[in-house]
């Protein structure tokens, strides 16, 4: 049977007795949709001028074409890569995988879910090229509250990803307190400013007077010093990886599918939807309707969807480009800003340094250290300037940059990193979003079945968890529940409203 059959997802929906949306979807669909002058809203930029719909009413006017189409056979390729899939997963890192797992969690087998990954070794993926990090102390209450889901999350991975017969996953999560420290009155009312609102919201954060500082960490010096934040709790660091293979095997054993292959282009079909102006007349438009796939023996093979994730990470702005976004006019003409932007991370050995009280440290210089394990090891690095943005044509490191860039600041706070060494280092990409570098979460305003996930400029790794649930709900509720990110849409793109996040290391 042709699995894109939307006459099988509403049967399945029916059997499903965990898929909340049954009553909604089936109950109400006659209601929802009859009106031909009110077309349901999702997350994305109202009034965009083409008229309003979410994935819902894609799968619903899809299933009455399929309906009407019948069902087709399915050619023996497909066990390989799916002709067509309910929804496809551009990216199969940590945010992808994410994706994936809460949603098929969610819908069972009421959905079917592809994940398209080009590099299932992940050797230059973002995920596993990051520190790993979990930090609550953010600016923007949507960036902590996507922490805070996280945090909330790890502490019950075992319960959440565990495959029976398993061994159950095992992150190695670490609680380590980040330390953000002031040297100027302005950035110490920043701090107390910041500190209130995520004591607002749940988190956990100490103000510490240069006193306090020099009390708590004698090992450092705080001349140059205000205050400092301190995180009390739900921040440290964990394996990239393993939250990545966790993740994966959990969405697998769900039955997700993962397709190794790269994504070449979109194509297209007319769809009729409702005139903005309220006459109650429809009009065609574009819509995406297929991702080709290069896989792994070269041959293309196009994949039909009713909606489609980009969760490709710095790499989803070529992706978003392949869909003529940021190649058109009016609303198509403005691109997704995301792009990869390189990142060193050092490897140092330090015998007579700090040990177990040691936190991850956020000078005011941007650098960060933090310790690996005990016996003196640490890793360390910073973002650079836009002057200093290093070439992303490969993963090489730049060690005088340590030696011009990082020692000095870290010599500085900590006396005992005078006598520090470089053990190793290692690359990474950020999906820099150089917009205003937060995520940007939800449909596009044009294309309305493709949705980002994607642009989190180093906080994708510990946001993960929060935008699978966010992305889900978009899917399956057509809004977001948990946690409001409708400010995080690519809506304040086109208006040039950034959203400014002050913590960003």
């Amino acid at each position: 049977m042709m699995f894109w059959s939307i006459t099988r997802i509403f049967a399945r929906r029916i059997q499903c007795q965990n898929f909340s949306l049954k009553k909604k979807w089936l109950g109400t669909a006659s209601s929802q949709f009859a009106s031909k002058d009110k077309v349901p809203s999702g997350v994305y930029m109202p009034g965009a001028g083409e008229g309003d719909y979410n994935v819902k009413e894609i799968l619903l006017k899809d299933f009455a074409e399929n309906k009407e189409r019948g069902t087709e056979s399915i050619e023996e390729d497909d066990q390989i890569c799916p002709k067509e899939s309910d929804i496809v997963i551009l990216g199969g890192g940590i945010v992808g995988s994410s994706i994936a797992y809460f949603l098929k969690n969610r819908v069972q087998n009421s959905m079917n879910v592809t994940v398209v990954e080009r590099d299932p070794t992940y050797s230059r993926a973002s995920t596993c090229l990051s520190v790993g990090g979990l930090r609550q102390q953010f600016s923007l209450p949507e960036n902590i509250q996507l922490s805070q889901f996280s945090a909330t999350f790890f502490r019950k991975i075992k319960e959440h990803l565990s495959i029976l017969g398993e061994e159950p996953p095992d992150i190695q999560f670490q609680p380590c307190s980040y330390l953000f420290l002031a040297t100027s009155e302005t950035s110490a009312e920043n701090i107390f400013k910041q500190q209130r609102l995520q004591k607002e919201l749940g988190a956990k954060v100490e103000i510490l007077t240069k006193r306090q500082l020099q009390e708590k960490f004698p090992y450092m010096n705080f001349s140059d010093i205000l205050i400092g934040s301190i995180g009390l709790e739900n921040e440290g660091y964990f394996d990239p990886w393993l939250l990545l293979a966790a993740m994966r095997a959990k969405a697998v054993s769900l039955g997700v599918k993962y397709v190794r292959g790269e994504v070449t282009g979109f194509r297209f079909k007319d769809h009729q939807m409702a005139k903005p102006d309220g006459s109650g007349m429809f009009m065609n438009q574009k819509k995406l309707d297929m991702v080709d796939v290069k896989l792994e023996d070269g041959n293309h093979h196009p994949i039909k969807f009713a909606a489609c994730v980009n969760a490709a990470g710095c790499w989803s702005g070529e992706i978003a480009s392949m869909a003529g976004i940021g190649k058109g006019k009016g609303i198509q003409s403005v691109p997704l800003p995301v792009e990869p932007r390189k990142r060193y991370v050092y490897a140092v050995h330090c015998p007579d340094g700090p040990s177990l009280n040691f936190p991850m440290l956020i000078d005011y210089t941007g650098t960060y250290i933090r310790r690996e394990g005990l016996s003196g090891h640490y890793i360390c690095g910073v973002s650079p300037t836009e002057e200093e943005e290093p070439d992303i044509s490969a993963l090489d490191v730049d060690y005088e940059y340590f030696q011009h860039k990082i020692w000095p600041a870290l010599a500085n706070r900590v006396p005992a990193f005078n006598c520090l060494k470089v053990k190793s280092a290692w690359a990474g990409y950020y999906d820099y979003n150089y917009f205003d570098q937060n995520v940007i979460i939800g449909n596009h305003p044009f294309y309305k079945n493709m949705i980002f996930a994607t642009g989190s400029s180093g906080h994708g790794i510990q946001h993960a968890p929060a935008i699978g649930n966010a992305v889900t709900e978009l899917i399956v509720d057509g809004e977001f529940k948990t946690i409001d990110l409708k400010r995080l849409s690519f809506e304040r793109i086109l208006e040039g409203n950034t959203l400014k996040e002050e913590e960003i290391v």
